[in-house]
């Protein structure tokens, strides 16, 4: 409860702080290409439900009509020169602070994943479904950030994201929301989602999940 609570003031708030700077990225987006401002995408929530997470689009259109959901890599060509800078200060992420005020997610807590989401890997082609820690990283809200987005590089291997992911539902607390809440904050102001160098945490082993 206190959580929750924390999520709706604090989301709330910062929808209103945030709003000039929300108009300002919608018209750098329309003025680049005319194409769509909104990327709306069905995520999976708590309890494996369902939801609609609303992003600012950071790639070209029908980005993925070619090769369905598969996470951006570094470097991606798909990727928009406005939305380079909006992926680096997660700024694309920003609508979803409505998805918080909603209860589809919450500030902290693992990756919403998309239904149908698959890992590229040595051996082919893997559905997320398939890597263990799947179904355990589905008993709490998804967050806008967590124990993985901001200790493991953008390209390691969902295996390892997961392994990050159960270690938080298992080790979640106001405070280490906090924690990952303030870091995450000096990713963004350095611009450094996409290189990834917020720092170091422990080694979570296999035993995790």
């Amino acid at each position: 409860m206190i959580k929750r609570a924390f999520d709706v003031t604090l989301a709330g708030t910062a929808l209103v702080a945030a709003s000039p700077l929300a108009l300002i990225i919608a018209l750098l987006i329309k003025l680049e290409d005319r194409g769509p401002i909104w990327f709306p995408q069905e995520r999976v929530g708590r309890g494996g439900l369902i939801f609609r997470a609303l992003k600012f689009r950071s790639m070209v259109p029908d980005a993925e009509r070619l090769t369905g959901p598969v996470q951006a890599t570094a470097n991606d060509p798909r990727v928009t020169r406005v939305g380079r800078l909006l992926r680096a200060t997660a700024m694309d992420e920003l609508p979803q602070l409505w998805n918080i005020v909603r209860g589809d997610m919450s500030f902290v807590g693992p990756r919403p994943l998309r239904p149908g989401e698959h890992d590229s890997t040595t051996d082919g082609v893997l559905a997320l479904s398939e890597i263990a820690g799947y179904a355990e990283r589905h008993a709490i809200r998804p967050g806008l950030t967590g124990l993985a987005q901001v200790y493991v590089p953008r390209d390691a291997p969902r295996t390892v994201k997961f392994r990050y992911d159960v270690e938080y539902i298992r080790r979640q607390s106001m405070w280490l929301d906090l924690g990952l809440i303030v870091r995450s904050v000096g990713v963004t102001l350095r611009g450094a989602w996409e290189r990834h160098d917020a720092g170091r945490y422990r080694e979570v082993s296999d035993r995790s999940v």
